[in-house]
């Protein structure tokens, strides 16, 4: 049993565990009706195990004995993301940054973390908590941030989920297009993300930042 099969399976028996990552960030597992059947370009499986309040669906992709899966967010509106490279990822990142999905609509890391705090004062003490009792490895808003670009620009073409019927185009990339950051690679923080953000080119930012 891998790592992130554990963690799925402490979560479906876990109901304080569950009920601290459907809110607030959104990922229920007891939502894993999806609106539509996806499959994947490679014709890899799709396993629902979550879904969000905005009707859309959290995948794992690939079959149960391939070992670690990618975890895939499709929303209702027919855009799609990775987000993790495996569930361990994914949970961190949902746990850390529960409004990721607003990253894309072009706010700062800044200002989900204030509006966050002040709709949840007690954010801060929850999530760590939430990530002792899960046994996950603490991590930074601007860190988990910089994950789910780096996984995110890994998306296409082998991620991009579409409906198995020929009338229908594929999904569209949740982060990608626009203009990229406007601050510097250091200062992930305080960037302000377009609509669509070109998941590559910041996670490349990114990289040379660190060098």
């Amino acid at each position: 049993m891998t790592e992130s099969d554990a963690l799925l399976r402490r979560l479906e028996k876990d109901p304080s565990l569950t009920a601290a990552l459907a809110w607030p960030g959104d990922f229920d597992i007891d939502r894993r009706a999806f609106v539509e059947d996806l499959v994947l370009p490679s014709g890899r499986p799709l396993h629902p195990i979550a879904g969000c309040g905005a009707g859309g669906t959290y995948f794992l992709c690939g079959e149960a004995e391939a070992g670690e899966r990618s975890v895939l967010y499709a929303d209702s509106e027919g855009r799609a993301t990775l987000i993790g490279a495996d569930l361990v990822e994914a949970i961190t990142l949902i746990a850390v940054l529960p409004l990721w999905r607003d990253l894309a609509k072009g706010f700062t890391i800044s200002e989900l973390g204030a509006d966050l705090r002040a709709d949840h004062p007690d954010f801060d003490a929850e999530r760590d908590r939430l990530l002792h009792a899960l046994g996950l490895v603490p991590v930074s808003e601007e860190e988990a941030a910089a994950r789910l670009l780096a996984v995110a620009a890994r998306t296409a073409p082998d991620y991009v989920p579409h409906v198995p019927d020929g009338d229908y185009l594929p999904y569209e990339l949740l982060f990608e297009g626009g203009t990229g950051a406007t601050k510097p690679a250091h200062d992930v923080s305080t960037w302000r993300w377009p609509v669509k953000v070109r998941a590559e080119e910041i996670s490349r930012s990114l990289d040379a930042g660190r060098r």
